[in-house]
């Protein structure tokens, strides 16, 4: 029998087909706009901050308080996604994503106007802080909300993997269009991109958002909320519960994206400091050698995420661990070379192995938790990752390098992070083509090497 939508009329197949489309273009240019503008702010740190806002450090000090703000928004993450994964699995996927698309663009609008150290001294610095931890609360909500709504309008089990895997598009389309924003304006004479030209792309993020909430106001609550909701299986404490039902599962799915994120901000963020002060690249190469790694992704992303669907979700998500953890050192070598062509490739390069664990990474987690927990749990192992990995491998990389002056200090970091997330991801189950529709007491529904477990 076909799903109700809140007491409204059953839905026909053409129906679903259709809010499905809806469910999966609105959570994709909802979080390419999110991730547009957190992007936009990591780039925009590594060739500006510093030198705006902590003008009298020394350079490589200068960078790591840059980065620090930079961190802050990781931070922020886990808080977001704590406060948003109660209202998500409390008041529904879609008016959680709403607010978190406001929070996120109107906080990224704000950085356009804060004042430099020549105006206002650290205070520039402090308020900057703020707007980045409101950014990082954003995109901490975003994310499981985003998944979900695509993920639970999907009819059948077998291509949940590439259904999920469309929000994950957002993340090289926004790193895109933000490294678009920067080449262009970059381009001014001068010092006007310094003086101003880098206010301009957070300035018109509004625009964006405008679109976006436009977009995301017109889809329909998924059917899985719906049935909770009318069967009332609503949690009081959804993020207790799930922190009390499924612990291991949210540490897991933090430890398994090691391999994936740190690498990520290192080929995305860290490379413009390194590349410009130790390679001697300039900023638009290296600006234009990330877009075109994005756009690589645009393709690798959904393919690894429909292969998912295939060789099983944990598999592959495996096979891309170990891909990365190699790749490290290939990358170094590749880019200590100082030959442009041998940079840009390595560049190209490095966002494949993210993109074989970020392809099947959004069902992977998501499947783990139970319906009325999901966008909690999903949402906190998710997001705390960024705390291990994301925010501080910019950091971390740049302390290596300062102490051992060798790119291959960082691969090492990065093989680090790839043996975590290979032991994390081999200990998850694997719900490849399982029914995740009902709900379960008793945590995971199958046991550590992904056997389905009985039913309760």
């Amino acid at each position: 029998m076909a799903a109700t939508q809140q007491g409204a009329m059953p839905l026909t197949a053409e129906d679903y087909r259709r809010q499905l489309r809806r469910a999966v273009i609105a959570s994709t240019i909802g979080t390419t706009i999110e991730w547009y503008d957190f992007f936009l702010y990591s780039i925009v740190t590594g060739l500006v901050f510093a030198k705006l806002y902590f003008p009298e450090s020394d350079p490589l000090v200068g960078t790591l308080q840059a980065f620090l703000i930079y961190a802050v928004g990781f931070i922020a993450r886990p808080v977001g996604a704590a406060i948003f994964g109660h209202y998500g699995d409390r008041i529904g996927r879609k008016a959680t994503l709403i607010v978190t698309l406001l929070l996120m663009g109107l906080a990224t609008f704000a950085v356009a106007f804060v004042p430099t150290y020549a105006t206002i001294g650290i205070w520039g610095a402090v308020i900057l802080t703020v707007l980045r931890f409101i950014q990082g609360v954003g995109v901490g909500g975003e994310w499981g909300g985003s998944v979900l709504m695509s993920m639970e309008w999907a009819r059948t089990n077998s291509h949940r993997g590439f259904v999920a895997s469309w929000p994950q598009f957002g993340v090289p389309a926004g790193l895109f269009i933000a490294n678009l924003a920067v080449l262009a304006l970059s381009q001014m004479s001068g010092n006007a991109f310094l003086a101003w030209g880098w206010r301009v792309p957070f300035f018109l993020s509004i625009v964006l958002v405008a679109i976006g909430l436009y977009i995301r106001l017109n889809i329909l609550e998924t059917p899985i909320f719906a049935k909770l909701l009318s069967e009332q299986k609503i949690e009081k404490a959804p993020m207790l519960e799930v922190l009390r039902k499924q612990p291991k599962d949210i540490l897991l799915s933090a430890f398994a994206r090691m391999a994936e994120q740190a690498p990520f901000y290192i080929f995305t963020a860290f490379v413009f400091t390194y590349g410009v002060r130790t390679l001697g690249a300039t900023r638009d190469m290296l600006l234009t050698a990330v877009l075109a790694a994005s756009v690589l992704e645009f393709f690798t992303i959904p393919f690894f995420g429909h292969i998912s669907d295939l060789i099983g979700r944990r598999r592959m998500y495996m096979i891309g661990a170990a891909a990365a953890g190699i790749f490290g050192f290939v990358y170094f070598a590749m880019v200590d070379t100082k030959d442009p062509v041998w940079i840009f490739v390595a560049i190209v390069l490095s966002l494949v192995p993210h993109s074989m664990m970020y392809g099947p990474q959004a069902a992977l987690i998501a499947e783990s938790f139970t319906g009325r927990l999901r966008y909690s749990g999903a949402s906190l192992g998710y997001q705390l990752a960024s705390v291990i990995a994301g925010g501080p491998a910019p950091l971390i990389a740049t302390a290596l390098f300062a102490y051992y002056h060798s790119g291959y200090a960082i691969a090492g970091y990065i093989l680090v992070c790839a043996l975590f997330s290979l032991v994390a991801s081999w200990r998850m189950g694997d719900y490849t083509n399982k029914d995740i529709s009902r709900e379960y007491d008793e945590g995971r529904m199958m046991d550590d090497h992904g056997h389905a477990r009985p039913a309760h």
